[in-house]
């Protein structure tokens, strides 16, 4: 596998997808763009909305991925979480969903054939709204 970092991010992202969906996570949409804010994965399971981030990685990794989602990238996505929750994507979701904001991380071994993934849902919790 290239570790080219589009490559290995869409890859991952598939993966996570795929994740999900086998722990019965709907999903609503992937890459979400609102203006420059970007949402990678935005699922619903039962009464929650999940806004998952994805960490792809190649090993050896220095640091875990999910490390990587530190105060700045969590302002981005909460506000990228806000746009969505203000779009016409959200008109045919019910009102009283719980919303939580997942991370998580797809590391890459073997030129990409193996790989691992954590999930960590409700991995934050926003400061502010």
């Amino acid at each position: 596998m290239k570790t080219d970092r589009t490559i290995v991010g869409r890859r991952g992202e598939q993966e996570a997808g795929r994740y999900l969906e086998q722990l019965g996570h709907r999903i609503l949409a992937r890459n979400w763009r609102g203006g420059h804010l970007e949402l990678d994965i935005v699922t619903l399971q039962g009464r929650e909305l999940h806004f998952v981030e994805v960490k792809s990685r190649v090993a050896p990794v220095m640091a875990e991925p999910q490390r990587n989602v530190g105060r700045e990238k969590q302002r981005r996505l909460v506000a990228a979480a806000n746009a969505f929750l203000h779009s016409d994507d959200r008109r045919d979701l019910p009102a009283d969903l719980e919303v939580f904001f997942d991370v998580l991380s797809v590391v890459f071994f073997d030129a990409g054939e193996d790989f691992q993934i954590e999930y960590y849902p409700k991995a934050f919790i926003p400061l502010y709204v």
